[in-house]
């Protein structure tokens, strides 16, 4: 099966070992769990009232879905080192770009998979628009991307720098 880049994931050793160890987790210990609170509410009697086998059910959906969601972020990823160094746009740097060159219009992000979204900083996938324009550019470059309403945006880079946590 060919990949193409949308479908590939850039990881670090230590993203994917996370990410792996919660697949684990989920498919194994998790999965009993959830077994066991389904079994203990069924016994509970009439299921058509049973707010607690619902629950569980939901929760048990839910988990699923995370574990095919990791199953299949893990297959399509490639893991890489972290940049270690500054001045052009890739996978795990902090960018900051101007928008249309205005150094007053200006915004930070961290590029990287959205599994590691954080709240101390905006974070965009290398996939997505402004991501695909910036990636590989170098500090004091300008780059384009398409807007959902199709138009064309500009920007400056104005600083890569790799991310730590």
């Amino acid at each position: 099966m060919t990949q193409t880049s949308e479908s590939v994931t850039w990881l670090t050793q230590e993203a994917y070992d996370q990410l792996k160890a919660e697949l684990e987790y989920l498919s194994g210990p998790a999965r009993t769990e959830i077994a066991g609170k389904i079994a203990a509410a069924r016994e509970e009697g009439d299921l058509r009232e049973n707010g607690g086998y619902h629950a569980a059910k939901e929760e048990q959906g839910k988990q699923e879905l995370r574990v095919r969601q990791l199953t299949q972020l893990l297959e399509n990823a490639k893991v890489g080192e972290a940049p270690t160094t500054s001045g052009v746009v890739a996978p795990g740097t902090v960018v900051k770009i101007a928008f249309d060159g205005d150094e007053d219009d200006t915004m930070t992000f961290l590029l990287a998979s959205r599994e590691y979204a954080s709240s101390e900083i905006e974070t965009y996938s290398p996939q997505s628009p402004l991501g695909t324009g910036v990636m590989g550019k170098k500090v004091g470059e300008e780059a384009q991307y398409e807007l959902p309403n199709g138009k064309k945006a500009s920007v400056t880079i104005l600083e890569a720098t790799p991310y730590r946590a």
